[in-house]
């Protein structure tokens, strides 16, 4: 009997770490659920909406400008932020100062990212700190799932001006 319940126990234990292992792979390198939390992105994902961020883009086909992005905070590693990819690596990007009088341009330095977020006055990005590292790139988003009324593919930038190739 005690033979039995031993080999039931080491079977579940067996299974359980499997199909651990399994829902670890499928999270870090096919995708997940995420909860977006924050004023940065509105109003193409509004505070506490849920969407599902896939990770294959980042590894096989390649980030591209107007994605958005979820990625490892470079002020903060222990969080992550979730915003919009303006440009890639060799792009010219025009930044404004918060008085809109005083514009420059930055580069994009190669294996780097310019990331902002759709509320350009309430949002922490690369105006702030500068372009990301790739590397710091965990997935994309492309579909919202919560609320239910807003369910379905994201919609494109309401900033789509800032995409020029000037």
């Amino acid at each position: 009997m005690l033979r039995g319940v031993l080999g039931k126990t080491f079977r579940l234990v067996g299974y359980t770490i499997q199909y651990g292992c399994i829902a670890h792979c499928a999270f870090e390198y096919v995708g997940g659920v995420v909860m977006c939390s924050g004023p940065s992105m509105e109003p193409t994902i509004q505070n506490s909406d849920i969407v599902f961020a896939e990770n294959l883009t980042r590894h096989f086909y390649g980030i591209q400008r107007g994605d958005i992005v979820i990625a490892k905070s470079p002020s903060d590693p222990k969080s992550n932020i979730c915003k919009r990819v303006i440009g890639l690596e060799g792009d010219k990007i025009l930044t404004n100062s918060s008085s809109d009088f005083f514009k420059s341009h930055s580069y994009v330095p190669t294996g780097h990212v310019w990331l902002e977020g759709d509320n350009l006055q309430n949002s922490t990005d690369s105006r702030y700190y500068g372009p990301i590292p790739y590397g710091l790139i965990r997935g994309r988003i492309f579909f919202k799932i919560w609320p239910l009324s807003d369910l379905g593919f994201l919609r494109d930038s309401p900033n789509g001006h800032r995409f020029s190739d000037d």
